[in-house]
């Protein structure tokens, strides 16, 4: 795991994925939205766009009683890095396991988050999760060769 962080923000992160992951793991969606600044951009895996703690929280409240209701997530930082005093840019990987329903069996995703530092403490500014596509043969845009650029 690369942080490129001092101690202090390295603890700050840690403990704000770690909310994310407990919250998660209760179903608690206000949980889950409170580390978010008031006005957060968030984009789901399937590209659903939310703005604000608010809504954050209205729809992981949604999903926790629906499909994903009993699911737990294991979250692990990959990377992170300052990219000023106070904006940190982190990576982390998301391990979801579904006990039931449509989406039952185990699910991996990847999220970015951009934090800023704001005077209560750190706060997720903007989160855009992508779900880790099923192994298989490689998309056939994978396999076309690019371009030279001009």
């Amino acid at each position: 795991m690369a942080l490129d962080l001092p101690p202090a923000d390295r603890a700050a992160l840690e403990r704000i994925v770690r909310q994310l992951e407990t919250a998660w793991n209760a179903g608690d969606g206000e949980a889950f939205a409170a580390p978010f600044t008031a006005d957060a951009d968030f984009v789901n895996i399937r590209a659903e766009y939310n703005r604000g703690r608010p809504a954050i929280a209205a729809g992981h409240a949604a999903i926790f009683r629906g499909i994903y209701a009993g699911s737990t997530n294991q979250l692990t930082i990959e990377a992170a890095r300052l990219l000023g005093p106070d904006i940190v840019l982190a990576r982390v990987l998301a391990t979801l396991d579904c006990p039931h329903g449509p989406l039952s069996g185990r699910h991996r995703a990847r999220f970015t988050m951009v934090l800023t530092r704001e005077q209560a403490g750190w706060g997720i500014a903007s989160f855009h999760n992508t779900l880790e596509a099923a192994p298989g043969p490689p998309s056939p845009a994978a396999s076309r060769p690019r371009p030279d650029p001009p």
